[in-house]
């Protein structure tokens, strides 16, 4: 899971619309829903680190990725094509929905390379992905 800029601040920033929980928080959580699976975090408020991330990680056998590129979201062609360049599946979370916001969020660059995108579910969004990549793997 990658998380890019300013998520670090979820419980703190702006919780009417990204809620009141830290992402440790949840992600305890999470790791303790699936036992055995390995879940992986990693947290930057830097493109380039993303991009680091998914070059790593993109060619070694997973079951996919999922990264909420934050604002980059509606940015970055950079990220765009580091999916487009790996071979893990990638799936584009966002904890709010980012088409009942403003304008300039409606637009992903990431949409078409990945396998799906979940929006507008909270944090239940990196759960939802998580089952997705799952029961795609079966």
């Amino acid at each position: 899971m990658i998380n890019g800029p300013n998520l670090n601040l979820l419980g703190k920033r702006e919780p009417e619309i990204y809620g009141h929980t830290s992402f440790d928080s949840f992600l305890e959580q999470l790791r303790a829903a699936y036992p055995g699976i390995g879940l992986p975090y990693m947290q930057t408020n830097h493109e380039g680190k993303i991009i680091d991330y998914l070059h790593e990680f993109g060619f070694t056998r997973h079951s996919g990725i999922i990264l909420n590129a934050g604002g980059l979201t509606h940015t970055s062609i950079s990220i765009r094509d580091a999916i487009a360049a790996i071979e893990s599946p990638v799936v584009e979370v966002h904890i709010s929905n980012i088409y009942a916001r403003e304008p300039f969020r409606w637009h992903s660059y990431l949409t078409d390379v990945c396998l799906t995108q979940i929006t507008g579910h909270g944090l239940e969004g990196y759960r939802m992905a998580i089952d997705f990549l799952l029961k795609r793997d079966i």
